[in-house]
Formats: structure tokens, sequence, C-alpha cells
């Protein structure tokens, strides 16, 4: 009886121990300034999400364009020119980093922009509801219409948008032209850039196109690249902006930037050089 009532003093003295030990080890691995950790590396997670750090981490601010005089064009050693072009190249130096130009299909600009294949798009872009949707958008540094182009010996038969019904047109795929075409329920033929939809007119493949106002003063009439041609009926009235990816901070870097150049005078010179000093929204 005795050594029963030892074993059963024993065992519990036992039990009592373990669940000692047990707590104590339950107390020890979970120590507050451990679990505290991920706060310390906030800061760390903020820095990743910034767009400006991205591009000066990689050195190079990719950006999304298209052949599309006299905003973005090659010299002849094949180097990107054009009033964009040349305002890319000081925002880059600005940051501290290199220009890279990537043509881009147009009509997914907006996706290659978040896929991060781009940095921003920046290439004589009409500031549309879709474009202001689905990305961050620059203060607009530009004015711009879309507008009819045919040939000269025509004009004078199409001179109101009533007149535009029966002509088979070309327009930039995904552009603001094709929307006011669309719009007016006019069908078309959509081509890669603006510049393919001129050379459609030029050619006679097709009877007229819509393109930008800017490019139609660079490209078309007397003393230029397509003499023979002119334009009519501008469809509407808007405005050029750049595009950075949502919530990007590279967007507000950008504003200061321009709003710099525009008091340098670096701006209003640039864009005297290639002729769209009346169409520039001073800052």
């Amino acid at each position: 009886m005795k050594k029963r009532l030892l074993a059963l003093a024993l065992a519990l003295g036992l039990t009592v121990s373990l669940a000692a030990c047990s707590g104590g080890a339950g107390t020890a691995s979970t120590p507050a300034p451990e679990t505290a950790a991920p706060e310390t590396a906030a800061p760390e997670t903020a820095a990743a999400e910034s767009d400006v750090a991205y591009v000066q981490d990689k050195g190079t601010l990719v950006v999304g364009m298209t052949d599309f005089a006299p905003m973005d064009y090659k010299d002849e050693s094949g180097a990107w020119i054009g009033f964009d072009a040349d305002m890319a190249k000081a925002f880059a130096a600005d940051l501290g980093v290199e220009v890279e130009f990537l043509e881009i299909n147009w009509d997914n600009k907006l996706m290659e922009l978040e896929a991060k294949g781009i940095d921003c798009v920046w290439n004589g872009m009409t500031l549309t509801d879709e474009v202001k949707s689905g990305a961050s958008t620059s203060e607009p540094y530009c004015n711009n219409g879309q507008v009819v182009v045919l040939p000269a010996d025509k004009a004078e038969d199409y001179q109101s948008v009533e007149s535009l019904s029966g002509l088979n047109f070309a327009v930039e795929n995904g552009s603001a032209g094709a929307e006011q075409l669309d719009a007016l329920g006019l069908s078309y033929v959509a081509k890669q850039t603006q510049a393919d939809a001129l050379l459609e007119v030029a050619s006679g493949a097709s009877d007229a196109c819509v393109i930008d106002l800017l490019m139609a003063g660079a490209m078309i009439g007397e003393g230029t690249s397509y003499p023979e041609l002119t334009y009519t009926v501008q469809l509407n009235s808007e405005e050029y902006g750049v595009a950075f990816r949502k919530g990007s901070d590279l967007t507000d870097a950008f504003n200061a930037f321009w709003k710099e150049a525009c008091d340098a005078g670096t701006v209003l010179e640039t864009a005297t050089a290639y002729g769209v000093q009346e169409s520039i929204i001073e800052k």
C-alpha cells in the first residue's frame, strides 16, 4: 500500500513538473520583439512600390510610343527625335537615368504599361476617358484635335461632317481618331500607326484618313512630305498628356519637371524647333 501511494505521488509530481516546463517553453517561444518585426520592413515595401525608385534602380525610363511626326520620329541616323522624344530625354536626365524608346501597338498601350513592359506612354497621347480611367495621367501639356485629311483636289467637296459619309477612311487602331469615326458611324480600315493611315490616302488605297492636327501641320501641304494632301474638317478639340501606371509617383515627378522646364524656357524652345509652339499649354 505504501509503495502504491509513493508511486502515485511520484507520478503526480512528474505531471506537475512537465506542465510547468510546457508553460515556460510556450511563453519563451513568442517574444514581443520578434512579432513586431514586420513593422520595421514597411519602409522597404513602400520604396519597392515607388515607380521613381523602380526606374532609377534599373537605370532606364522606357517610353512607349509610335512613329508620329512631329512628336516622335527617326532622323537620318535612326535616332528618335521630335518634340515628345526630346522632352522625354530631358525628363529621363532629370531622373538620372537613360531613356529607351519602344514602339508599341497603340491599342495595347495600357496593357503594356500595367505589365511594366514600358514605364510611360508619351506620344502625343490624347487624354481620353479610357486613358484617364486606366492610368495615372499628367497635367495636359499640348492642345490638339482630330482632322480629316484627303487629296487637296477633292477638299472642296468635303467641308462638313455631313459630307463625309460614303468616304473610305484609314485611321490608327485604338486612336482618338478611331473614336471619332466610331461616334459618327463611319467605316474605316484600322492601321498600325497614323503614318500608315496617311500613306493609305497618299497611295489612293483610302479616300481619307483621320489624324492628329499636329501631325497634319507637320506632314501635309506645301513644303512637306505630302504636298498634294490637305485637311478640311476638324472633328473635335482635345489635349495631350503622359500616362503612367495607376498610383505612380512618376506622375508628380513629371508635373514638377514640366513646370520647371516651362519656367526655364526649355519647353517653348523645343516646341519651336518642331513647329508646335502654338499648341503648347504653358504652366
